[in-house]
């Protein structure tokens, strides 16, 4: 180990920690989406919830990186021999980028595992922003905040091996509620954020939104696998065209505090998505969302669904009274529960 960064860590741990998100819209964060429909101006939208995963990373037997988090074995390897296809090869694979061996590195999620909710990405951000506090702190250069979120995503994408979007990383590292406007790499700057809340209004949005757990861990890939083949085939191009309708009708129905016009286009995003793969709510998923709807309420899943959790919005009323229909629902599931969810203004910071 580096022996300023040595000094760094005998002296205390370093640690950040980042929100997880709920979001609409998504998938045209993904490149195979927004390069072929640009001319739509394409975007997603996304709540930071405080409900935040914690990074802590500590000194470790030098050679080595150490990891550990909550729903899976720690796990240990000498730097050159960590493998990047583990349950935890993304944080592993950042540890090789940075190439700082010695450390054990501890991530505390306080959402549920595989709630759909951002987890892996908001994890990746909160470790480069403490990686480049150490880096900082020892002396060295740091990176530049606005790179946090892209180099997060690019080292997800590239563990992964498939097409992987942005706007997880970028709720983690802003916080907040977003707009998010794909334009592409090619260009000078390859994506707008629109800020639709400012921070005295989050009262507004809480009294508005309601967040289940359904007591299924998400498996988003077959979802998204069966998303990208149609859309590259043509199957369903005429879709993705009416949910970047949708996504941009729900936008600028949030930002003028238009709850009944969001609560519409929320539900014909959903209902789009849903006639394209049946699967993307589970049973548990497909009561809570039916029971949105009698409600006068939008409902729909977190990410790409397939499990994991499904958020509503609507009026103060109405969101009171589907709490308790959720409830009821909820109780049928080992696992599942509502969530206490609200919104955070602030995105990724150290501890």
């Amino acid at each position: 180990m580096d022996d300023d960064i040595l000094r760094v860590l005998s002296e205390k741990p370093v640690a950040a920690s980042a929100p997880c998100r709920l979001d609409l819209g998504g998938t045209l964060d993904i490149g195979v989406f927004h390069y072929p429909l640009s001319y739509l101006e394409p975007a997603t939208f996304n709540i930071a919830l405080n409900m935040r995963t914690a990074v802590r990373i500590s000194s470790y037997a030098p050679g080595w990186v150490r990891i550990s988090s909550a729903g899976f074995s720690p796990a240990e390897f000498p730097m050159d021999q960590m493998p990047f296809d583990h349950p935890m090869g993304l944080i592993f694979a950042i540890a090789a980028y940075f190439r700082i061996h010695g450390i054990q590195i501890e991530i505390n999620s306080s959402s549920p595992p595989k709630s759909a909710l951002g987890g892996s990405s908001v994890a990746a951000v909160a470790v480069i922003a403490a990686f480049n506090r150490l880096l900082t702190e020892s002396g060295r250069s740091g990176i530049a905040f606005e790179k946090i979120p892209v180099l997060a995503h690019a080292i997800e994408q590239g563990v992964a091996g498939t097409a992987c979007g942005c706007q997880d990383q970028m709720a983690a590292a802003y916080g907040g509620v977003n707009a998010w406007y794909w334009r592409g790499i090619d260009k000078k700057r390859w994506f707008a954020k629109k800020s639709l809340l400012n921070p005295e209004e989050a009262g507004w949005l809480n009294d508005r939104m309601l967040v289940a757990y359904c007591g299924v861990q998400h498996d988003s890939g077959d979802v998204n696998g069966t998303w990208i083949r149609d859309f590259l085939d043509g199957t369903c191009r005429r879709q993705w065209v009416e949910i970047v309708g949708c996504t941009k009708g729900f936008i600028r129905a949030f930002a003028q505090k238009d709850v009944s016009g969001a609560v519409f286009w929320m539900n014909r995003e959903t209902g789009i998505r849903s006639e394209m793969t049946p699967h993307v709510l589970d049973s548990t998923g497909e009561a809570l969302a039916a029971v949105a709807r009698e409600n006068h309420c939008g409902a729909r899943f977190t990410g790409a669904g397939g499990g994991g959790c499904v958020w509503a919005f609507g009026t103060p009323e109405r969101i009171a009274a589907l709490k308790d229909s959720w409830a009821a629902i909820l109780k049928g599931t080992e696992n599942a529960c509502l969530l206490e969810a609200g919104v955070d203004m602030d995105g990724v910071c150290d501890l």
